[in-house]
């Protein structure tokens, strides 16, 4: 027994250190190489940034399809075709809203997204999750429950008290809170898989068709036990409040998350997501031992049920609040923060590992599938930027020998032809972000258009600092087995 769990302990190490070790042999790579075999880095650089180019270029496919989705749906009557179907009446919703600190008023806002909802039926519970060791958590939620009582057909609220093996966050949190909202159901009869769990970020405002579409979507769909359901969230709620920063971070955010709504085959809900209380129940809701929650707990149910698994696109746009601390300085700070909390989701990596060898349930090919989605997505995080920008140039330097021949000669310049084909598509992007901004009524006023232009000559500083810094801080520290502690993303 002490032998096999030193095994399933050096195993699972193995699985923490493998991309993080692969991304700074990748990073090193023209360093150590380029003395020995230049041409071989060559090679690598400009197949890796090929491969950038083409995921560039899809990139902007899908982003563009998805908004024109969405435009498509933003008039279905969703409440009307609900009312048709019998079932409809007998769901019950609950909302969950983990929140930490965060402002009275910035909750007042998402609740009062959730009240102006289209949803023809009283059926929607509020659940307000709380952490016990908040202060103003008993006072807070007295006066939520004061304000917003006829608005729902019941509040509940749940005080979190960590305990041994548990990690302060979202996860923890939100397990608490739906083993309340399992308690209730039974209580009040309510069948587990006629009930859908919303989680609902603090700042996320639902838009009014929400509730609607999700009802439709998950009484036509004949898998639903086994499904979540997700609508990007976009981080304009805030936008011009934002130092120009960490506006291009929020904007290429947003872009990239609605490019990941209609690759529906490769799509994992994040942030704020519905799924029903039967399969949470099942697999036993979140892990409480784990930081990044979203992506876990589909791999969670994924490895109990295998590929019927998915994750559905709702094609309509829940808006949300980018970092804002007050001041540049400390937004930076946070936001560098939550992109390294958001990249410590390559700890899925090693879940992921240990369960692939242990699921015999599911075919080899679909884990090894989703197995190197995740490895390519937590990959190309903290590496792409040292590729296309830096590495190029290092082989002819490092060996003046190779300097001298053709393809020493050339690299530099390829690199840079591809690196700017690629950047051709912020061109698209921007008037997606332009067009998104209007419908979510944060217009761009003629004053602004000059600086906003220029902003984007930034884009290389801003990807270095606010993305593949953090993420590579996040690998470095899971490399030497170093844990990082949940930070609250300020937001004010």
């Amino acid at each position: 027994m002490t032998n096999r769990i030193v095994r399933s302990k050096y195993f699972h190490r193995f699985g923490e250190m493998l991309i993080p070790f692969l991304t700074w042999i990748i990073i090193l790579l023209p360093l150590w190489l380029s003395p020995f075999h230049p041409a071989m880095v060559a090679y690598f650089i400009i197949a890796f940034d090929l491969y950038f180019l083409i995921k560039s270029v899809l990139t902007a496919y899908y982003a563009t399809l998805s908004y024109s989705l969405i435009k498509s749906f933003q008039n279905a009557s969703f409440d009307k075709n609900i009312q048709s179907i019998d079932e409809a009446e007998q769901l019950q919703h609950f909302v969950i809203i983990p929140n930490y600190k965060e402002p009275l008023y910035k909750l007042n806002e998402t609740i009062e997204a959730i009240t102006k909802s289209d949803y023809p039926y009283q059926t929607i519970h509020l659940v307000l999750a709380f952490e016990k060791r908040e202060k103003e958590a008993r006072e807070k939620e007295q006066k939520l429950r004061e304000r917003w009582k006829h608005y729902f057909k019941d509040i509940l609220s749940a005080y979190h008290v960590l305990t041994g093996g548990e990690v302060p966050g979202k996860a923890s949190n939100q397990t608490h809170a739906a083993r309340i909202v399992e308690d209730y159901c039974i209580k009040h009869g309510h069948n587990f898989k006629q009930t859908i769990i919303t989680i609902c970020d603090a700042d996320s405002v639902l838009p009014k068709n929400f509730f609607s579409y999700l009802t439709y979507k998950f009484l036509t769909d004949t898998d639903r036990d086994f499904h979540f359901y997700w609508a990007p969230v976009l981080l304009y709620n805030n936008f011009w409040q934002l130092p120009f920063f960490v506006r291009m971070q929020a904007t290429l955010s947003s872009i990239l998350r609605m490019a990941f709504l209609s690759q529906k085959n490769q799509l994992i809900h994040i942030s704020t997501y519905s799924t029903n209380l039967w399969m949470l129940k099942k697999i036993d809701y979140w892990d409480v031992d784990i930081i990044p929650e979203d992506w876990h707990v589909y791999y969670q149910a994924f490895f109990k049920f295998g590929e019927r698994v998915k994750t559905l696109p709702l094609y309509t746009i829940v808006n949300g609040d980018a970092v804002y601390s007050g001041t540049t300085m400390k937004t930076l700070v946070n936001r560098y923060e939550q992109e390294k909390r958001w990249a410590w989701g390559v700890t899925d990596i090693s879940y992921y590992w240990n369960n692939m060898f242990i699921t015999p349930h599911i075919p080899w090919m679909v884990k090894a599938r989703r197995f190197f989605y995740l490895v390519e997505t937590h990959l190309l995080w903290p590496t792409s930027f040292f590729v296309l920008t830096v590495s190029g140039w290092i082989p002819p330097i490092i060996n003046p020998t190779f300097k001298r021949t053709v393809l020493g000669f050339i690299l530099p310049r390829l690199t840079g032809f591809i690196l700017t084909l690629a950047t051709a598509m912020l061109i698209l992007y921007i008037y997606l972000d332009v067009k998104l901004r209007h419908e979510l009524k944060q217009k761009t006023k003629l004053i602004n258009l000059p600086f906003f232009l220029v902003q984007w000559y930034l884009l290389p500083v801003v990807s270095l600092i606010l993305s593949a810094l953090p993420a590579l801080d996040a690998h470095t520290r899971l490399l030497f087995g170093k844990k990082i502690t949940y930070k609250v993303t300020e937001k004010v």
